[in-house]
């Protein structure tokens, strides 16, 4: 049996001690003890909310191999005859255990943070990177203080690519996260109003990204996006923290990997991709401006990382947007289909104007609209009123006459918008929700987009339940 740590290695990894007869290994970590799955060990992290250790004897009925566990909660567990690996704390063990996964494996780690893209870029490389060798990359956003060093305990030692996403919402939460990961690749994405609430600007959300390149190893390089208004801040702290390679991509003339040019359709696009004195024209299979750029960078690190960069070249063809980050639906209502665009899983101001451009970009059919259904842009602090009311700008440009609004600070939009749109506002997504249901016509495209918190989600999923999915035009079954 191949396990993905043998016993031994984690007491030695973590500075733990056995208790009972361990396994001679796990073939997995998992930190739920509802999904464990037999041959796993179960880490009882303690949260913010719950303790995993009053989960333990759960974990262990659904086939927990081992537990690993705080020795202040030892006496708590005694009635469980489970073999367990004793911590100080299993937290700071889990993160000892990643930075030794760290240490042996023979590829390249890639680290990705920005305030809009992190997770569609991460995913955009496990796909073009496939081709090229085994990848380990975060599942869904584990991008935190306890999803990173899980991550990384989590990747085989076979591993050729490992792709990291790191979050933050405060100063100093990339810092001890990217010296787990130690990037030998580490990017930035953008710079925009996400969790501003919590900053003074977005110069300080610049500096506080750019403490992804405290991390980065010896020799390594890092990819900044360099349309950025903030790119000064960022290229002076990849200096400062000693990186050996600064590389840009973007659509500015200076760019290393150079977005030269643009053409896109609701179903996807093309784009020419210029470096190294050579034009690539290289097809996506999702749709918008914001996925192309994200692209360009992907095939940047592709190349930075010694991947084949035509099979990742050809992989960008088969991309497919995720649920919640642009998938679309086709759904039968009377008389007619709708588009469905679903863009529910998170917003801030810069994503919400890429949503909007991918929704103008997407021609109704027939006599339909383009509806665009909004929810709030959470964490944005006093800026809320403002930042809500001048996203106005980007649907009257986009030519969105047809605005349907929930939540508390949508109510400032729907003001902006007063007098120039067809707007519906309701307090709430679940008073809106039956509005949409019997509001939508025949050829319209809509366009479902909120912070997660929100709950706009659930909009999506009142459609999807409603109404019957049918084949895109030239589908084969």
């Amino acid at each position: 049996m191949t396990y993905l740590w043998t016993c031994d290695d984690m007491i030695k990894a973590m500075h733990g001690r056995p208790v009972g007869v361990l396994p001679a290994g796990i073939t997995g970590i998992s930190i739920d003890s509802r999904t464990i799955a037999p041959g796993e060990a179960f880490f009882a992290i303690k949260g913010d909310r719950v303790d995993g250790h009053n989960f333990a004897s759960i974990a262990v009925a659904n086939g927990a191999a081992m537990l690993v566990v705080s020795e202040a909660k030892l006496p708590a567990l005694g009635r469980l005859t489970v073999p367990m690996i004793v911590v100080d704390d299993v937290l700071a063990a889990l993160g000892r255990l990643g930075m030794a996964a760290r240490d042996r494996i023979p590829g390249k780690v890639i680290a990705v943070t920005g305030s809009v893209g992190k997770t569609t870029t991460k995913e955009m490389l496990r796909h073009v990177l496939a081709p090229s060798g085994q990848v380990h990359a975060s599942v869904a956003s584990f991008n935190n203080h306890w999803g990173v060093p899980l991550t990384l305990a989590r990747m085989p030692r076979d591993t050729d690519y490992g792709i990291f996403e790191i979050g933050m919402n405060h100063f100093d939460e990339i810092r001890p996260l990217v010296k787990l990961v130690r990037p030998d690749i580490a990017v930035i994405t953008n710079i925009g109003a996400a969790h501003l609430g919590n900053f003074s600007s977005l110069e300080d959300i610049a500096v506080a990204k750019s403490e992804i390149f405290e991390g980065v190893v010896p020799g390594g390089a890092v990819l900044i996006n360099r349309d950025s208004a903030q790119f000064d801040i960022m290229d002076r702290a990849a200096h400062a923290a000693g990186v050996a390679h600064v590389y840009t991509f973007g659509a500015n003339a200076r760019a290393d990997f150079r977005l030269a040019e643009f053409d896109g359709s609701p179903s996807g696009s093309t784009v020419w991709l210029q470096a190294g004195g050579a034009t690539h024209e290289v097809s996506i299979g999702a749709p918008g401006r914001h996925i192309a750029e994200n692209a360009v960078a992907v095939l940047a690190v592709a190349e930075l990382a010694g991947a084949d960069v035509e099979r990742a070249k050809g992989a960008l063809a088969t991309l497919k947007p995720e649920k919640g980050r642009g998938a679309q639906h086709r759904l039968a209502i009377p008389g007619g289909v709708i588009t469905l665009i679903d863009e529910s899983y998170n917003a801030n101001p810069s994503s919400m104007r890429a949503a909007i451009a991918l929704l103008a970009g997407t021609a109704p059919s027939g006599e339909g609209r383009r509806v665009a259904v909004l929810g709030d842009m959470l964490e944005m602090g006093e800026f809320s009123p403002e930042l809500h009311a001048e996203l106005a700008e980007p649907l009257r440009e986009g030519g969105i006459h047809t605005v349907w609004l929930a939540g508390p600070d949508m109510a400032y939009l729907a003001e902006a918008l007063s007098g120039t749109t067809e707007i519906e506002y309701r307090k709430t997504v679940d008073d809106l929700i039956p509005f949409v249901l019997t509001s939508v016509r025949p050829g319209d495209v809509l366009m479902v987009k909120s912070s997660k918190g929100t709950g706009c989600g659930r909009i999506v999923d009142a459609l999807i339940q409603q109404y019957p999915a049918v084949p895109s035009p030239g589908a084969t079954a």
